[in-house]
C-alpha cells in the first residue's frame, strides 16, 4: 500500500511496461472493453492496483474530446422538488461518469440566462440539462438563442413542444391519480390547494384535479380551491382560506407535500379529523414523510420518482453505450409515478 502523500503518481505507460502490455491494452482493461484474456485482465488490475493508478480525467478529455461535465441550471433548491431533481441528476451523472457545473438562479422567474451559459460553455461542458420550472416567458430566450447552442441541452418540467428533448413527469397524470384516489374512498366534495399558477407544473395538477372531479360528475367551483406558492407558510395560509370558503369538504388535494403537512396541522386545530372528517393526498414524496405526520392521520402522496433519467437524455447525442434512455429531438420521456400510502385511509 502506498503511504506517502509525495509518492509520485503512476502513469498508465507505467502499468503497461509493469504488466508487460501496451498502453492500448490498459487502456481496454480500464474501459472494461472486450478482446482481452482474462489471465491478462487480472495481471493488468494487479498492477493498477499496486500502484494506485488513477486515469487522468484530463488526458481522458483530451483524447476522446469530452469534459465528462455537464452544467445544470437550476433554482429554488430550498423546495424539496428542485432539490430531490438535483440530487437525482448527480446520481445518475456520477453513475455515467460525468461531473456537475452547477448554477442557481436568483429567482425562478429568471429569463436572461445568458452569463450562466457563457460560463458553462467557456469550460467546455458536454450539454447542459435546464432543471428550472417554467414559470411566464422564462424559456423564451434560451429557445431563441438555442440555434446558436453547440452541445446538446435537455429541458425539465415543461409542456412538450415539437424539436425539443424534454424529461418531465406527467403533472396531469399526478392530479387525476390524487383525485381519483379520494373519490375512490368515498369522497366527494374534494378541494384542492394549487401550487403558483404560473407555474405549468401547478397548471398540471390543478387540471388533473378538475377533469377527474368533472368525469366524475362533479361541479367545480371557485370556492373549492386556493392557491399556494409551495412553502409550507402558503400552505398554512391556504388551508384556512379552503376550511372557511368550503366548509363542507370532506378531502383535499394539495399539489405538493409541503402544504400538504400544513393543511393538515390546521386541520387538526380546526378540530378535523385526518383521514376520519378529512382526506389528505399530496404531491412529491418528500423524503421520510412518515415523521412529520400526525400520529393516526391517514396520508397519501404521488411519488413521482424524478430525477433519475435526467442525464441519460445526452445519451444518444454524446455516444453512451447502448442501453441508455434516448430522447430524440421532440421526445418527452415521463418518468413513472406511484402512489405511496403513509397510514391507512
Amino acid at each position: 500500500m502506498v503511504t506517502s502523500m509525495n509518492r509520485q503518481r503512476a502513469t498508465i505507460k507505467q502499468v503497461a511496461s509493469e504488466a508487460g502490455v501496451s498502453i492500448q491494452t490498459v487502456s481496454r482493461v480500464l474501459n472494461d472493453l472486450p478482446h482481452v484474456a482474462p489471465d491478462t485482465r487480472e495481471r493488468v488490475l494487479a498492477v493498477i492496483e499496486r500502484l494506485q493508478y488513477r486515469p487522468s480525467s484530463l488526458a481522458r478529455s483530451l483524447i476522446q474530446r469530452r469534459s465528462y461535465m455537464l452544467g445544470v441550471i437550476t433554482a429554488g433548491l430550498s423546495y424539496i422538488g428542485p432539490s430531490r431533481t438535483l440530487s437525482g441528476i448527480t446520481d445518475q451523472a456520477g453513475s455515467m461518469g460525468y461531473d456537475l457545473l452547477l448554477h442557481e438562479l436568483p429567482t425562478f422567474d429568471t429569463a436572461e440566462i445568458e452569463p450562466f451559459l457563457d460560463t458553462m460553455l467557456a469550460r467546455q461542458i458536454d450539454g447542459i440539462i435546464l432543471a428550472v420550472p417554467e414559470i411566464g416567458d422564462n424559456r423564451q430566450w434560451l429557445l431563441e438563442h438555442l440555434p446558436d447552442l453547440h452541445v446538446p441541452l435537455v429541458f425539465l418540467t415543461m409542456h412538450p413542444q415539437p424539436g425539443l428533448p424534454i424529461v418531465s413527469i406527467d403533472n396531469y397524470k399526478g392530479g387525476r391519480l390524487a383525485t381519483e384516489h379520494l373519490l375512490t374512498q368515498g369522497c366527494r366534495r374534494i378541494g384542492h390547494i394549487a401550487g403558483p399558477l404560473t407555474w405549468w407544473e401547478a397548471q398540471q395538477r390543478k387540471a388533473g384535479w378538475t377533469d377527474a372531479l368533472a368525469e366524475a360528475g362533479l361541479d367545480v367551483n371557485g370556492s373549492m380551491w386556493v392557491e399556494g406558492n409551495w412553502s409550507s407558510k402558503s400552505g398554512e395560509l391556504a388551508a384556512y382560506q379552503l376550511l372557511d370558503r368550503y366548509p363542507a369538504v370532506d378531502a383535499v388535494f394539495a399539489a405538493n407535500d409541503q402544504m400538504a403537512l400544513s393543511l393538515m396541522a390546521v386541520a387538526r386545530r380546526r378540530g378535523r379529523n385526518v383521514p376520519a372528517d378529512l382526506g389528505v393526498v399530496g404531491f412529491d414524496g418528500m423524503p421520510h414523510l412518515g415523521i412529520w405526520t400526525l400520529p393516526g392521520a391517514g396520508y397519501v402522496c404521488i411519488e413521482p420518482w424524478q430525477g433519475h433519467a435526467d442525464p441519460q437524455g445526452f445519451a444518444g447525442e454524446l455516444g453512451e453505450k447502448p442501453g441508455t434512455v434516448v430522447l430524440p429531438p421532440g421526445a418527452t420521456h415521463v418518468l413513472r409515478m406511484e402512489i405511496e400510502v403513509l397510514a391507512p385511509v
